[in-house]
């Protein structure tokens, strides 16, 4: 090519690259109609790009948090706090970074993989107990602190295995079937529908206790499941699991109990002598109302992806906007102050006013999922203000969450010391970002990010 032409060439790719004016009046009134139109940051390339930040930040903060039995309870600094025993490890927590890092992994990041091999090698050695089945809640490398079953745990065992294998981990597909089996035999109860809560080592004796918290992450995993492994029937249990609790809260104004009997009897005064227990305080979870919400959008989306017609997933729309109205109506800033507070009686009023940084979150991503939903804008305003609250009091530039504030939202410890594990903050940087179904890791490996 000569030296005329090729000047020719490249005036011509130049003037191609530069953007096309809007010269038609459909161009024109498009763009008009974006600019006249309400801002919204779901959906926004540029918002997209600070949450995919947010990622990565919370992927570094948590990546020295591996001990010898699993994974460490985190301080405030990202580093593991002492434990009593020594190097003691949780399975929750550990089966939660299992998960965050399955997520790094699909995300391309760089030493996520090792973080999930080495907690998939937890799995296999330390929490697993090779005579009886299943994991044991507490560990160190030398053996179980405690031996108890819990399904609560047991539902992070699906979900953290579940990501493995998506992630192409080795080993996560024995270690999912193993937890299928387990789940199938010892926790899921056909009759009733619900996971129970508890067993002993040996599967002898099963808690009386029955819970909604341990049911509500048993939902989210039996979702995670089906679409990791395309198995329905743990959609369908999720379904049976999601018709009986939001019934549940149907009965009582939208307030969920969290607890109650062997015969599903709710339990309003359990616990009313430790009221901020972290796991089952007294009362009414406000967290627990946008998390279940969110749960019942991304089961709808799943049947209706499957061929459910609209009417038929009525159900699961109406209470999920339902418990939103609830949660912002008697949880957020009832005390003068910004932020929600923890738990209510069941009446409204505030029993537990300091305010959980998951509850932020689970909030953020009930708001996402309901705007996905329906497309009302006043959920993308919410979802904007309560990222607002995050920024102001909650992230504190170490790359992730202060986990407790006081009614003042100042940094606090009485419930949550510390920072576990990064779970709820990762999904919070995530779920803006994908489809209602498949669940989080399905929807990452399909490519779905921003779609």
């Amino acid at each position: 090519m000569d030296a005329v032409s090729l000047d020719d060439a490249v005036s011509h790719a130049t003037q191609a690259a530069l953007p096309t004016p809007a010269t038609s009046d459909g161009t024109a009134a498009a763009t008009r109609a974006a600019i006249d139109a309400p801002l919204t940051w779901l959906g926004s390339p540029a918002h997209a790009r600070w949450l995919e930040q947010h990622t990565d930040d919370l992927i570094a903060f948590a990546s020295g948090s591996a001990i010898d039995a699993g994974f460490g309870y985190l301080d405030g600094d990202g580093e593991v706090r002492d434990s009593d025993p020594d190097g003691e490890a949780e399975l929750w927590i550990t089966c939660r970074m299992v998960h965050s890092y399955s997520l790094g992994v699909l995300l391309g990041r760089p030493g996520c993989a090792v973080l999930v091999d080495h907690g998939l090698g937890a799995l296999q050695q330390t929490f697993a107990d090779v005579e009886n089945g299943g994991w044991y809640s507490k560990v160190t490398a030398d053996g179980p602190t405690a031996s108890i079953k819990e399904a609560y745990a047991h539902a992070f065992v699906l979900l953290a295995t579940s990501s493995a294998l998506l992630a192409g981990r080795p080993g996560a597909a024995e270690l999912l079937a193993q937890a299928q089996e387990v789940h199938t035999t010892r926790f899921w109860n056909e009759d009733e529908g619900m996971a129970v809560e508890s067993w002993d080592a040996a599967w002898t004796e099963c808690e009386s206790y029955r819970g909604v918290n341990a049911n509500m992450h048993t939902v989210e995993a039996y979702l995670a499941v089906a679409d990791a492994t395309g198995e329905h029937v743990w959609r369908e249990r999720a379904l049976r699991i999601l018709r009986r609790v939001l019934g549940y809260a149907a009965d009582y104004s939208w307030r969920i109990p969290e607890h109650f009997s062997t015969d599903w009897e709710p339990l309003p005064d359990y616990n009313t002598d430790d009221r901020a227990h972290p796991f089952r305080p007294y009362g009414a979870t406000v967290g627990h109302w946008f998390e279940w919400a969110r749960l019942a959008l991304h089961a709808r989306a799943a049947e209706l992806a499957h061929g459910a017609p609209e009417g038929d997933v009525a159900w699961l729309l109406e209470p999920a906007v339902a418990l939103f109205e609830a949660g912002v109506r008697e949880g957020w800033a009832v005390d003068g102050e910004d932020g929600f507070v923890y738990t209510v009686d069941f009446d409204g009023v505030p029993v537990v006013r300091e305010r959980m940084h998951w509850v932020v979150t689970e909030a953020i991503g009930a708001a996402a999922a309901l705007w996905r939903a329906t497309g009302d804008v006043s959920y993308a305003e919410a979802y904007q203000t309560w990222w607002d609250y995050a920024q102001t009091y909650l992230l504190d530039g170490s790359g992730s969450w202060v986990h407790e504030l006081d009614v003042h939202n100042a940094p606090a410890d009485t419930v949550w010391p510390g920072k576990p594990d990064i779970y709820h903050a990762i999904q919070a940087s995530l779920i803006p970002r994908l489809p209602l179904w498949p669940a989080l890791a399905s929807a990452v490996k399909a490519g779905l990010l921003d779609s």
